[in-house]
């Protein structure tokens, strides 16, 4: 009896039959959606150019010398022991960026949370009005002059000026440059900054939530507001909840601007100086582009757990 034989082609497929099929179906999908995936090549395209490559080269460039005028020079892990081991500063710039986001970062969220759930319990006109309100400070220039004013070091500083008057203190505190004051005023300056696009889009994800659900709710035995908040509330604008927690987190992480403005560049005994600013000197003032890269990959890694840690918090909201 003559033996049968079989294809190369079709033993291929019954030793593989699982492979072809995933890569059918994704053919099958793309070719179905292409017009989906049309409209988002030129969004893709720019962050892969703009976002993607770039944080590649930086992590590349973090295992390499470079200076901007000679080569780069392969040096393997010296950066990261240089930064760890050898670079006070920089611990200093961790301890800094750490305090100002685990205070700073959840009192913010939540405020913006608190700040959009009352705001829209209000008449559409009103709501408007007092969302320009908490929101205006965030898109205004220039607004750290007015806290340069008020904690000015002289008498003419509205903080000293009230202290003075009052009989609390009897000479003027310099505020921006005392390390004591220093951290906790650029603390006071981001909360009132932090009204930004995270509470935009709990106000956005609060309009969103289906009024049905909270009838429903009231017929399933939900008493109070605080139980609407955590049962419907909440789990009903996860999304909104997850993107105000990556701005937010991103926020408390990137802070320089504050720090430079009020505090100086450097901060005296750097005590405003974070890892943003520390990565900003090494950087754009003394051009040591590896050594920087290292930096912006250690800030890139910290934020990334920390998102990672806000997801898996987010996602039992409600349970």
């Amino acid at each position: 009896m003559q033996a049968e034989t079989i294809s190369p082609a079709v033993s291929t497929d019954l030793v593989h039959p699982k492979k072809h099929s995933k890569l059918g179906n994704l053919m099958r999908e793309l070719i179905k959606n292409k017009h989906y995936y049309i409209l988002m090549s030129p969004y893709m395209l720019i962050f892969f150019a703009f976002t993607v490559i770039p944080v590649i080269i930086s992590i590349t460039l973090s295992f390499f010398y470079f200076n901007m005028l000679e080569f780069p020079r392969f040096i393997g892990w010296q950066n990261y022991s240089r930064l760890f081991l050898n670079d006070d500063v920089f611990m200093i710039a961790v301890k800094n960026t750490f305090l100002f986001a685990v205070i700073s970062g959840p009192i913010s969220y939540i405020a913006c949370f608190l700040f959009a759930w009352i705001i829209n319990e209000l008449s559409p006109k009103v709501r408007a009005i007092m969302t320009l309100v908490f929101y205006a400070p965030s898109i205004s220039g220039n607004v750290f002059f007015i806290w340069l004013i008020v904690f000015s070091g002289d008498r003419y500083g509205y903080l000293n000026g009230f202290l003075i008057k009052w009989g609390f203190i009897l000479e003027p505190i310099q505020w921006l440059t005392n390390e004591k004051y220093i951290l906790p005023i650029i603390m006071i300056v981001q909360l009132w900054l932090s009204l930004g696009t995270s509470f935009l889009a709990f106000i956005a994800g609060l309009q969103t939530i289906d009024k049905s659900l909270i009838e429903a709710g009231a017929i399933d035995g939900i008493r109070n507001r605080w139980q609407e908040l955590w049962f419907i509330t909440l789990p009903s604008m996860r999304p909104q909840l997850m993107f105000g927690a990556v701005m937010q987190i991103t926020g408390s992480f990137a802070v320089a601007d504050i720090s430079i403005a009020l505090a100086g560049f450097p901060s005296v005994n750097y005590a405003g100086h974070t890892i943003v600013t520390h990565l900003m000197d090494y950087g754009t003032i003394r051009f040591e582009m590896g050594y920087a890269s290292a930096i912006a990959t250690v800030l890139f890694v910290i934020m990334l757990g920390t998102n990672m840690l806000t997801q898996k918090l987010l996602r039992r909201v409600g349970e």
